[in-house]
């Protein structure tokens, strides 16, 4: 890339005295854009009709500069019209600023960051109105933005890894219409650590109900993009998920989520005895084995049964999947018991939507929630305690843990 020179720069800014006249409409930035497209737009028909403006090598080669048409397009910083050269033929098709394009490269990619951060088409059109001094409509940003939907639809469709060691699967609650009223459908996240240990969201799915005809769709469609085993799913008590995945993935083990069960457990206890309670609670899922976790809710029952007689129970009838985790380390065990890292996801999606009363469908709410994964992806970095659960993982999984991971 070319460096500009020094003395350049100082004749450019000979007269600058305050910010206006570098970013102020009128501003050197501006003149500046404006000036580099039209000569880029002057040398691409130059490149188009084989000689440089005023050639006599152009005489009688059959086309010419035909003049000038006047075109506004919208660019980062606002409008800036141009004086787009034409050949007398009409064959000329300008790169840089092609023909029926309103927009130059870059306008649109800051319409879509700004709708991933959460703002309504209200909201993107006041700001670009505020920065830019630009009028968009709502129909231009709508396009924008559909524009995404492609790679909406190859991201929901692109080929998995054949072995995921965990796969988080949980719901996030959004208000979407739906046959002229607004409901509040499930969208669930399925958000897999990889064999290297690397978060990735294998998915969007939304659903007004859940069940195990859904979940069974969900794993057939993760099996169809490659998927051939799961080691470990931690889910929250969702209905018909151990039936759907026992059928498609029946080496598969199911693990609910401790968070979630401590949540239900602890909406029962008064807000007085709740810092009482979790010492109690805490020794059931942090106890060394199955049994002695299951001696310790035998003492919770004990002690607090008869103030709250309906947590512990509540633990028996999940108990089948609280206890998968004993069979491993702490290492693997701390990742397992708790689907933290697709709450952390969930909350950076809840700031997304929060400001939306409600999304007009189902496409609009998969459009804007996987933007937000988009930008949340970036962020993400691999656990600490990786190194040590991947060795626990090849011992424990043998043949079904990639050796090329170990």
């Amino acid at each position: 890339m070319t460096t500009l020179r020094a003395e350049l720069l100082d004749e450019l800014l000979a007269g600058y005295e305050k910010p206006e006249d570098l970013l102020g409409e009128e501003g050197l930035f501006k003149q500046l854009k404006k000036a580099l497209l039209e000569r880029a737009l002057g040398a691409e028909l130059s490149e188009h009709l084989g000689y440089e403006k005023g050639d006599p090598a152009g005489r009688g080669s059959g086309n010419s500069r035909n003049g000038y048409s006047e075109k506004t397009i919208l660019t980062e910083d606002g409008e800036v019209g141009l004086a787009v050269p034409r050949d007398r033929n009409g064959t000329f098709e300008p790169l840089i600023v092609p023909k029926g394009e309103r927009r130059l490269e870059g306008f649109d990619e800051r319409i879509v960051s700004l709708y991933a951060r959460g703002l309504t088409v209200r909201e993107i059109q006041g700001h670009l109105q505020e920065l830019y001094g630009v009028e968009v409509s709502p129909d231009l940003i709508s396009r924008v933005t559909d524009a995404v939907l492609e790679e909406v639809r190859e991201w929901q469709s692109r080929p998995l890894d054949a072995v995921y060691p965990v796969v988080f699967f949980d719901a996030l609650r959004v208000k979407i219409r739906d046959e002229g009223l607004v409901r509040n459908k499930a969208v669930y996240v399925a958000l897999a650590l990889t064999c290297e240990g690397d978060k990735e969201v294998l998915g969007l799915w939304i659903e007004q109900t859940e069940g195990a005809k859904f979940w069974l769709k969900v794993m057939n469609e993760l099996k169809t993009r490659g998927v051939a085993d799961v080691l470990i799913a931690v889910v929250d008590g969702l209905t018909g998920f151990p039936e759907a995945i026992g059928t498609v993935f029946p080496e598969a083990t199911v693990q609910t989520c401790i968070v979630h069960l401590i949540r239900n457990s602890v909406a029962f206890v008064s807000w007085k005895d709740r810092k009482k309670i979790m010492p109690d609670i805490k020794a059931i899922y942090r106890a060394e084995t199955a049994e002695a976790a299951a001696a310790r809710l035998d003492e919770f029952e004990a002690t607090w049964g008869p103030r709250y007689p309906a947590v512990a129970p509540m633990w028996r009838r999940a108990w089948e999947h609280v206890v998968p985790m004993f069979a491993f380390p702490p290492a693997i065990r701390k990742m397992i018991y708790t689907t933290n890292a697709v709450e952390s996801l969930h909350r950076s999606l809840r700031k997304i939507i929060k400001t939306r009363g409600s999304f007009p469908n189902d496409v609009a709410a998969t459009k804007l929630l996987f933007l937000a994964i988009r930008n949340a992806g970036i962020h993400w970095k691999r656990p600490v305690e990786w190194t040590t659960a991947m060795g626990q993982f090849a011992i424990l999984f043998d043949d079904r843990f990639p050796t090329s991971a170990r």
